[in-house]
């Protein structure tokens, strides 16, 4: 992809939220393949939804035939950036902090190539920083820093002005991150940075200490931050962040955040965070315009971004669990999945011994279940066709439930009408 289409790609999208030099970048980009680096905070041993817009940045300029640095942060992550930080954050154990860092670098291979000429290089910062001694640091380093202009940075400023301070820990960190641009452009031949928007101080610290000590002229390029229409920072949910880990969130649970997007977010979520072409966005674009109930856009960015974090059989799961909400067939199921995929439905515990002898009656299952305020109302229920027992219509009212009647270990889905689910818990 030359250089201009690329860089037009990043407007299009609305990526493009600050640059040092545009036209010096286009020029550069023009003139032979190119390394750019970007960092990341191993703050726990998975990224979240927000680390997304910078994967899919160095994605960018891969598929556009130049080669990413991913860099994680080991030797960063141990003091914290304050930018965009009310407070200081805990120090991390160098036990924890490894295992962060190998959590992160593990869900990087879904985003990036790391074979063939313009393969991904995977870094850690430790590797470089932990043998130099303070004295060093602040003859090489710290000696370019003028204290005036780290004042004026804004994360630094703000943090100064609130209640919790600024220690001289983190006042550090802007330093360490500007020496990494510069170790990088001297050890890999890297000469652009890019990064969220509210890294644009720490960049244009490595690109003064660039300058200062090697004599070169680097380039930095940020994005902006994701967040909905009112300013909220996405990937963050009631029960906690999104995470790209399946462990932490499951595939059904980040399927279903991407679902249910706001129509006055989704558009831009496609630009931000897919590869889907400009002519299937402006169809998605017209769709969510024309008819916003069947939020066609929702869907594709849903199906896309599933399969990007958890490959096909995360999507495939995650389609088949939301078929089940919908009435789909519930089939064989665990306590565990069958919890995500009812987690705001209301439940009961109910002694296993019912479904022994001569069975569980389905009537009084729906009052148990607060699905029926009284037998006669089970009954019409049932009468009606409005009776589901794992997604199953039961049309006996005196039908009896037994163990086979489980959809997992212990839970059973009963349903009234299309949308009224409730469980039992059987134990």
């Amino acid at each position: 992809m030359p250089e201009t289409l690329l860089l037009d790609e990043l407007r299009w999208r609305g990526l493009i939220h600050q640059c040092t030099d545009q036209d010096g970048l286009a020029k550069l980009l023009s003139s032979g393949r190119q390394t750019i680096y970007i960092g990341f905070d191993p703050t726990a041993p998975s990224l979240h939804v927000g680390s997304m817009m910078q994967l899919m940045m160095l994605r960018r300029f891969q598929r556009a035939g130049h080669r990413p640095i991913a860099l994680v942060g080991g030797a960063t992550g141990m003091i914290g950036d304050p930018s965009g930080k009310s407070e200081e954050r805990n120090l991390l154990s160098p036990e924890q902090l490894q295992e962060n860092v190998d959590g992160v670098a593990a869900q990087m291979r879904r985003f990036l190539r790391f074979d063939g000429d313009s393969g991904a290089v995977l870094l850690n910062n430790y590797d470089w920083m932990h043998g130099y001694s303070y004295l060093e640091f602040l003859r090489d380093v710290g000696k370019n820093f003028p204290i005036g202009a780290m004042l004026g940075k804004d994360s630094v400023r703000s943090r100064l002005e609130s209640e919790a301070g600024l220690s001289y820990t983190e006042f550090s960190y802007m330093l360490l991150q500007a020496y990494d641009f510069v170790h990088l452009c001297r050890e890999q031949d890297c000469l652009i940075q890019a990064g969220g928007s509210d890294q644009w101080g720490n960049i244009i610290a490595g690109i003064e200490l660039g300058r200062r000590m090697l004599g070169k002229q680097l380039f930095g390029i940020t994005a902006p931050l994701l967040t909905t229409t009112d300013g909220r920072k996405m990937g963050k949910t009631e029960s906690g962040a999104i995470w790209l880990d399946a462990n932490r969130t499951s595939p059904y649970q980040f399927y279903q955040y991407w679902k249910r997007v706001e129509d006055d977010d989704v558009m831009r979520c496609i630009a931000y965070l897919t590869e889907i072409e400009r002519e299937e966005y402006d169809e998605l674009a017209e769709a969510t315009r024309s008819d916003p109930g069947r939020r066609t856009a929702q869907d594709r960015l849903a199906q896309w971004l599933t399969r990007l974090v958890h490959g096909d059989e995360g999507l495939t799961g995650a389609e088949k669990a939301s078929k089940i909400l919908f009435g789909g067939e519930i089939g064989e199921q665990t306590d565990a999945s069958l919890g995500e995929i009812f987690a705001d439905v209301p439940s009961s515990d109910v002694e296993r011994s019912k479904l022994s002898g001569d069975g569980y009656w389905i009537v009084e299952a729906f009052q148990d279940a607060g699905l029926a305020g009284s037998g006669s109302e089970a009954r019409r229920a049932i009468k009606d066709g409005g009776a589901y027992v794992n997604n199953v219509r039961i049309s006996d009212d005196k039908h009896r439930l037994s163990e086979s009647d489980l959809a997992s270990e212990t839970v059973m889905v009963l349903r009234k009408g299309k949308r009224n689910y409730a469980l039992l818990r059987f134990a």
